[in-house]
């Protein structure tokens, strides 16, 4: 099964794709898939919560996991954070995503 989500690229550019729900992706992976950012500039620690570059704000009302400790300090600790900032690395694709509008945050 798929979901749709639309993400707003750093230039402001909203896309509508399509995310496979049983491969164990993360927000931040479809990113990486889809070439929404730029190589090494999005998921470089690899998705372990030990950077920000794949902060995104959460636009909707979709329920998400809550934030674990490691995601909460990283965020504390970074750039442009905002109420709904979340670590793309950090949600996983799941069903419950599905319309999930979210925006790639600044580069740092």
């Amino acid at each position: 099964m798929e979901v749709t989500l639309k993400i707003t690229d750093r230039e402001g550019i909203v896309h509508e794709v399509q995310a496979p729900t049983d491969m164990a992706m993360n927000i931040m992976e479809v990113c990486r898939a889809y070439e929404l950012a730029p190589e090494g500039t999005i998921g470089i620690c690899g998705g372990m919560a030990m950077c920000a570059s794949c902060q995104c704000y959460v636009l909707n009302d979709v329920e998400l996991p809550e934030m674990g400790p490691d995601e909460e300090a990283m965020l504390s600790e970074a750039f442009n954070v905002k109420p709904n900032s979340r670590l793309g690395c950090q949600i996983p694709v799941t069903a419950e995503l599905e319309g999930l509008e979210i925006e790639l945050a600044p580069e740092e």
